[in-house]
């Protein structure tokens, strides 16, 4: 018997939430409900679909509960939402999130802007989300994205000690997945290799994603800088949408496109078909008409003869 494939990697498309968070247009939701079909479609395995927060401050977002209960349909498909506090986190369970995963800034300054509270009174939320997640939904994983890890737009120079400090606490309170966000996209090669290699000598399995953003056009190469080091789960977003609106100059995410194109080509399975992936391109582009979308592969085309 032919056992099935499995995916060397795992892309984490973020789009649906960190890409519709950063735009003024409010997507309507039919077309978001046919952009996330479209992601499954292509093979996408685990999408980041919403965020459970207030709807008067991402009026993006106010239909989350919905859009949850729509990806589900897809039965190949791990349905995350991002949280950012207990309230969150019992709303996104309620509406039957699969995964969660809750933002917590290596930068002081970052985390008062983002959630208003420090990084140690963040542990202390996560730690209340896990006690709840271990009552009423003990088989839902857990992930933090460490935000700022490698530099910060309002604080500047993050100390990778701080990082490293940090992800231990998180990892002593039980988290499930710690990874590590460029979220302002100051990150190099070196550093990034550097600190995941570190993260690992501390936390071992628990280290989770590389989310690179490509501000300064570095987002590739510190996604296989991350890959190289041994990650391999990896956020990014279709055609480049995404940046913490509270964090000033953070611009969009790694292209998704561009980066399983990149893994493909150098014989790394993703489990994505790329041209349907592009595809997906279309309902995005007929649910937010007039937003520039980046990408060098969808602007060059697949090479002849391209196979997955």
């Amino acid at each position: 018997m032919t056992r099935p494939h499995t995916p060397e990697v795992l892309i984490s498309e973020v789009g649906p939430r960190d890409g519709l968070q950063s735009v003024k247009a409010t997507m309507p939701t039919a077309h978001k409900l046919r952009w996330i079909d479209a992601l499954a479609d292509a093979g996408l395995r685990e999408i980041e679909v919403a965020s459970f927060v207030p709807a008067k401050l991402l009026p993006q977002m106010a239909d989350a509960a919905l859009v949850v209960q729509h990806a589900l349909r897809h039965s190949s498909l791990r349905v995350m939402a991002l949280v950012p506090n207990l309230r969150g986190a019992q709303a996104a369970l309620q509406a039957g999130a699969q995964k969660l995963t809750l933002p917590v800034s290596a930068s002081p300054a970052h985390s008062m802007a983002n959630v208003r509270k420090t990084p140690e009174a963040m542990v202390q939320e996560v730690q209340a989300v896990l006690h709840w997640r271990d009552q009423h939904a003990p088989g839902v994983p857990v992930e933090v994205g460490m935000s700022t890890a490698f530099g910060c737009t309002l604080q500047g120079h993050v100390p990778e000690a701080d990082v490293l400090r940090l992800a231990v606490q998180l990892a002593q309170v039980g988290v499930d997945e710690i990874g590590l966000s460029d979220t302002t996209g100051m990150g190099n090669p070196a550093q990034v290799s550097r600190l995941f290699q570190q993260l690992f000598r501390e936390i071992g399995e628990r280290t989770g994603s590389a989310h690179m953003h490509n501000t300064r056009g570095l987002g590739l190469a510190n996604c296989l800088a991350a890959y190289e080091a041994g990650v391999r789960t990896f956020d990014s977003s279709l055609g480049g949408l995404g940046g913490c609106p509270y964090a000033p100059g953070a611009s969009g995410n790694v292209v998704t496109e561009d980066l399983v194109f990149m893994l493909e080509a150098m014989g790394v399975s993703t489990g994505i078909d790329l041209e349907k992936l592009m595809a997906a391109r279309l309902p995005l582009q007929d649910g937010l008409p007039g937003e520039p979308l980046y990408g060098m592969t969808p602007e060059a085309g697949l090479p002849k003869g391209w196979r997955t």
